[in-house]
């Protein structure tokens, strides 16, 4: 279609409400925009076969809803495709997890930020470090924590937070 046509000035009309509508469905506001415009060509071409074709039933009584019923259905296949766990610009992460290298930048970027955390917590109180190391390293519950350093198990949970709060105030610091 092209512009100034019927079809293509609806399409104009309700394409941010189009995308509004499946971008929630998507959890993505670029594949929703992708979404609009291939029902865009999908409506288009069910146009185009309504003028030439006699199987196809004539025009499309509700142009709007017809759009929207597109968008959803396309929407929703979409969401069953496998690579639709995928999030945009996950594939280049992905590939570098599978052969296992990080690019030199990300390398020396993870050796500073372990450095700034090994040292926020050296700075922490034996006990923080101690309820830190056994939550974030170890696994442990926070009422194995809790029984470990004589306290409740909210006192626990304090004291993991704070150590969590001052390494990233330790990481915000250096970027």
């Amino acid at each position: 279609m092209t512009p100034g046509t019927p079809e293509f000035d609806v399409y104009l009309r309700h394409r941010s409400a189009l995308i509004d509508y499946a971008a929630p469905i998507l959890g993505c506001r670029a594949r929703a925009e992708d979404v609009v415009q291939e029902a865009f060509v999908r409506f288009s071409q069910r146009q185009q076969q309504g003028l030439t074709d006699a199987t196809v039933p004539q025009p499309i009584a509700d142009p709007v809803s017809y759009l929207y019923r597109i968008v959803r259905n396309l929407a929703f296949d979409w969401l069953r495709r496998p690579e639709a766990a995928m999030k945009p610009g996950d594939s280049d992460d992905l590939e570098r997890l599978a052969d296992g290298t990080a690019t030199p930048e990300q390398a020396m970027m993870q050796k500073d930020q372990v450095r700034v955390l090994s040292e926020a917590l050296a700075e922490l109180p034996e006990r923080t470090r101690t309820a830190f190391v056994m939550r974030r390293l170890e696994g442990r519950s926070l009422k194995e924590i809790a029984d470990h350093l004589g306290v409740s198990v909210v006192r626990a949970h304090q004291l993991v937070k704070d150590a969590v709060r001052h390494g990233a105030a330790r990481l915000d610091k250096c970027t």
